[in-house]
């Protein structure tokens, strides 16, 4: 598997510099963010001068694009708000592309007309879900016209909540544009019994065969956050598992400070060398 982090996680707005700290950190790819040279996460216009700025940084450094984040809140209540939302996906779509990034990472959203990411109590009903398939559906045309693919990751706070709902998204829209971004974390808040593990393999055999990246961040005993391998997940478990699978793309950190980039790196690394 690829070895990889967000970008974001260090600091810079060049790509050079945001990558070379990547490869020196000991990664081979990043899931990249256009803020990493300057822009707007989500711009409505990206200059050829910046494409051309990325294409050098990878060139220099060697560290490869994985996937380019393209997040905005597919669910939001305003659909005027929603539609401005894919003119700016549309835009990032073609930047992926010129670039020849495989895979822009999308968020299924939430009914919350603030925060994309937290959870709100509509978000399980049957308007959020037609409103977030009707916009799934546009963003899936612009990535079959582009040759790339888009990566949806279940997140509690989102429509997509969970293994379950993402494998009904993959039934409903029959589409091989999308993959999926498995992140062990974000399938629960506290930690349930044997650690998640019970969930976290639920979710692989779900989706298997459509993962198309995986995430690796960390939850303690009381639910925050952590870095890969300071929590209660079970990552040797999820990497075997995962690998059972035939999955061989890029495994991702992030929720992680750069200081402790290095030593998730090497944590990481010993994980792929799990004997079969």
């Amino acid at each position: 598997m690829q070895l990889g982090i967000f970008a974001k996680t260090f600091l810079g707005t060049t790509a050079q510099s945001v990558l070379q700290a990547a490869a020196d950190a000991g990664y081979s790819c990043v899931q990249f963010n256009m803020a990493c040279v300057g822009l707007p996460s989500m711009p409505l216009m990206i200059e050829p001068e910046k494409i051309a700025e990325i294409s050098d940084g990878i060139a220099r450094t060697g560290v490869s694009i994985a996937a380019l984040s393209g997040t905005y809140n597919m669910a939001h209540p305003d659909p005027i708000i929603r539609r401005d939302g894919l003119r700016h996906l549309k835009t990032v779509i073609a930047a992926a592309a010129q670039l020849g990034i495989p895979i822009v990472t999308l968020c299924t959203g939430s009914r919350d007309p603030h925060d994309q990411w937290r959870h709100h109590p509509d978000n399980g009903g049957n308007d959020a879900w037609k409103d977030m398939l009707v916009e799934m559906s546009l963003a899936v045309r612009l990535a079959e016209d582009a040759g790339i693919k888009l990566g949806i990751e279940p997140e509690l706070g989102n429509v997509v909540s969970s293994a379950y709902r993402a494998e009904e998204l993959l039934r409903t829209l029959k589409t091989h544009t999308l993959t999926i971004v498995l992140d062990p974390a974000n399938l629960f808040e506290l930690p349930p019994p044997n650690a998640g593990r019970d969930v976290i393999a639920d979710a692989i055999d779900r989706l298997a065969g459509r993962i198309g990246m995986a995430h690796a961040k960390d939850r303690s005993k009381t639910g925050e956050f952590v870095a890969a391998g300071k929590g209660v997940i079970d990552f040797p478990d999820f990497v075997y598992r995962l690998k059972q699978t035939g999955f061989n793309e890029a495994l991702v950190t992030h929720g992680l400070e750069a200081s402790e980039a290095p030593g998730v790196a090497s944590y990481l690394r010993g994980l792929d060398k799990v004997p079969e």
